[in-house]
């Protein structure tokens, strides 16, 4: 493994010192009423010692010891009282690691910034006694770790990020954009349910085929979608040169020319358009990520830390 160069390759210590940061924001489902998560797959249970959240009708099949018989004398009918319990819900990180996350102006590597966005999301996990599992993909291959409730889990997960993250390098600049849309069918073969997915990626590649595997999973489980972006992806400087390149051939371009300048940050910005667009079509969160600024503080922010319940 290559020595760590800070902002260009993570170390393990610097995913196990995130474990100090991981504070003020959640992804379990039940959130305050402004976040992005709000009200997101609560699971409902008809029991006792738990949030009380509705009355209704008795239903066949109700559990006897649910009804609430103060209100059932007063109607004349039967009615229950319902709770709602948080279930485990095991959080599975899809994390992205192709060439084309090898990129950064500020700070880091959008590689490096989605393993620091992985690792606060693992230890807030693990902290709230939720599973922890992954996915791991490059442009070749991808791997899997299975969700389990403990440091040791975290840590082999962390071990599979750092080979992949420390097997990028600019003169290998084979794109693969196909293999998100690979990873996220073969995802949806191992059928998860009621389990909280948080993808990864700068979505290079996404198209409808991402959407309806985006879509799909959203049915039966917690979906959050967090795009890493470098600043550059809206907002290119007005001048200067950029080399780009689609793994075979590469292109110098004057970014001097201000049309041209222009359509690229059309392009850039076009992908987070696409992201919110699906935010609202198929009730999937997005949390765009800049690797030029602190991750923790990022998902603080974006996920609601301004309330004053304690997460």
């Amino acid at each position: 493994m290559r020595d760590p160069v800070p902002g260009v390759y993570a170390s393990l210590d610097d995913l196990v010192r995130l474990q100090w940061k991981a504070r003020g924001f959640t992804f379990r489902p039940r959130q305050p009423v402004h976040s992005l998560l709000a009200g997101r797959h609560g699971s409902r249970m008809r029991g006792r010692g738990l949030d009380f959240e509705e009355l209704r009708d008795y239903l066949p099949g109700d559990d006897v010891r649910a009804i609430d018989w103060r209100v059932t004398a007063r109607t004349g009918s039967p009615h229950v009282r319902v709770y709602t319990e948080e279930r485990d819900r095991p959080l599975v990180l899809v994390v992205d690691q192709r060439q084309s996350m090898f990129f950064g102006t500020r700070r880091a590597m959008k590689s490096v910034a989605a393993l620091e966005v992985a690792a606060l999301a693992a230890w807030r996990a693990l902290q709230q006694g939720d599973r922890v599992g992954g996915w791991v993909f490059d442009d070749d291959r991808a791997e899997t770790v299975r969700p389990h409730r403990s440091r040791r889990a975290v840590l082999e997960l962390f071990h599979r990020l750092l080979e992949r993250n420390h097997a990028l390098e600019a003169g290998r600049a084979r794109a693969n954009h196909a293999r998100l849309n690979a990873v996220l069918a073969d995802i949806r073969r191992r059928a998860p349910h009621d389990d909280v997915l948080l993808v990864i990626s700068d979505f290079d590649g996404a198209d409808e085929e991402t959407r309806q595997s985006l879509m799909l999973l959203s049915e039966r489980n917690t979906v959050v979608a967090v795009p890493v972006l470098d600043p550059t992806a809206t907002k290119l400087p007005a001048r200067g040169r950029l080399v780009a390149t689609g793994g075979d051939l590469q292109v110098e371009i004057d970014l001097g020319a201000e049309k041209t300048r222009e359509r690229i940050e059309a392009y850039g910005g076009g992908r987070l358009d696409t992201l919110m667009a699906w935010q609202r079509e198929i009730g999937m969160a997005v949390l765009p990520i800049s690797p030029a600024d602190d991750s923790a503080a990022q998902l603080r922010r974006l996920i609601g830390a301004r309330t004053r319940r304690r997460v």
